[in-house]
Formats: structure tokens, sequence, C-alpha cells
């Protein structure tokens, strides 16, 4: 596993999104057997990065994964833990609340890293990071971030936390490269920001890609490999794929220690054969 090095801490370039544990938008106790599967074989596999969120399952799936690690005893220093709060919990009362509560959900002492999971038109930007950053010294959380942040508010929210801003999490891959064009990934590339990728592997696009397939044969690797390896060989970009398949994690996994060439990332942006 390659890593990011960055403020004294390493952090996977590949890690494991857990959107789809526990539920979708609510919990859905239907699928917490393979939920607890899915989590199991990704820690027996090494993912020691997980991404989860107060809203996923409406806060199932921390449980779910608080309740595995503490089964599997796998020590919390091993681990980086990401969660985020929703966009209507935003004002600082219910930004203290919401990190309590995913501790709690989580039976953790602490979070490695806490986002503010979408801005929204109302908020108070300022005031939110008052209350993150009173999070910070109290121990509660390691670093901060932000998702699905445009240029503009990225800059304001690194200005405002009291410690280097960690990440902006937002939807990038092959086909969709916004964040290349409105300058986030430049600017965290400049400003020792990461750019997590999530939503990396277009499942129609990479098995229709033909360039992604030359390059795959030629490795000897899969195409799902290559869309994950266009990613982190760029320099400040993770990805937090998600798979419930044991193959497809333990091929995310290894898709990290995958350093493509210049000349494949060119093939590769520019779809040349």
């Amino acid at each position: 596993m390659r890593y990011e090095t960055l403020h004294s801490l390493q952090i996977p370039k590949i890690g494991f999104g857990t959107w789809t544990i526990g539920g979708q938008s609510a919990p859905d106790p239907t699928v917490d057997e393979s939920s607890e599967l899915a989590l199991r074989s990704a820690l027996d596999i090494g993912y020691r990065h997980f991404d989860t969120a107060e809203s996923y399952a409406g806060g199932h799936a921390e449980e779910i994964l608080g309740k595995v690690v503490r089964e599997m005893h796998v020590p919390r220093e091993h681990l980086f833990i990401t969660s985020k709060v929703s966009p209507d919990h935003l004002h600082p009362e219910d930004v203290l609340r919401s990190c309590e509560n995913s501790l709690r959900r989580l039976q953790m002492d602490y979070l490695d890293l806490y986002l503010i999971h979408w801005p929204h038109s109302g908020m108070n930007l300022a005031e939110t990071f008052q209350a993150l950053n009173q999070l910070v010294r109290a121990g509660k959380v390691r670093w901060l971030g932000v998702s699905n942040f445009n240029l503009k508010l990225l800059k304001q929210a690194a200005a405002l936390s009291e410690t280097p801003l960690l990440t902006n999490q937002v939807p990038y891959s092959l086909p969709d490269q916004t964040y290349i064009r409105n300058g986030v990934l430049e600017y965290c590339q400049q400003n020792d920001i990461l750019l997590t990728a999530y939503s990396p592997l277009k499942h129609r696009y990479v098995k229709g890609n033909k360039v992604m397939k030359n390059i795959a044969q030629s490795r000897g690797v899969s195409t799902q490999q290559i869309a994950l390896a266009w990613l982190t060989t760029q320099p400040r970009v993770i990805s937090i794929p998600t798979s419930f398949n044991p193959q497809h994690q333990a091929e995310n996994f290894a898709a990290a220690d995958l350093v493509l060439s210049d000349a494949e990332m060119t093939r590769l942006s520019i779809g040349k054969h």
C-alpha cells in the first residue's frame, strides 16, 4: 500500500467507502450480515482507512463499522476513521452534537478526520468552523476537512481551520473531471490538501474504454485497477471505492501500488489508443 505523507500523517492511497453499509438513507437490517462480511473482508485484506458519515444509513453504517472493528480487535491507532457532519447540522451546537453521536455509534474516543459533508447556501461557515476547531482542541477530532466544496468555499474553509485543512472529498474520475476544470485539484496540490475521490469507478465507462482495456492487458491487471491507478498516481489524490465483493476489494486495494507512467496517464486523459 502506498501512502500520502502529509503533516506527519501517512494516509493510505486507497480507503474503503461505507456509503452502502447498513442501508442507503435509512437503516436496512436485511443487509446487516452482508455489510459486516464486507467490512471483515476489507480489514482482512488490509484496509485501514474507512470513510463514513452520520447520514449513511441514518448512522447505522457507523454502528456496523464500530462493531466489526471491535469484534476483530483491530487496534484503534492502526485505523484512520473519517466521518462527516450533515449540511442540516452545521449550526455550532449541532456540529458538536453530531460529532458526539458519531463517536457514540462508532464507540470510539476520537475521529481521525471530520468533514462538512455538503455546503448549503444558508450556512455560516465561520461559526461552523468555530465548533469544528473546538472539537479538535478537545481531542474529539484530529483533523478537519470538507466535501463537495468549490474553490471559493475551499479557500474560505482553509483560512478558518486552526489546523491545516486535510482534504476536500469530491466526485472525481476519468469521465468526471469537474474538479480539474474548476481549479480545485490544482489548489489542493499547491497547498498540501488531499483531494479524496469518491465515486471513482464509473463501471459502464470503465468496461467500455478501449484505452483502459489496452493498458490493463499490457499490465496484467483489471480495468478497474487502471481507473483507480489513474487517480492515485496523481500527487495529493487518494480514493475511497467500495465493494461487497472480496475479489473486487482486493483488486481495489492492490491498485494503490500500481503507478502509471506519464505516457499511460496521457493516453488515458486524452483517450488515445
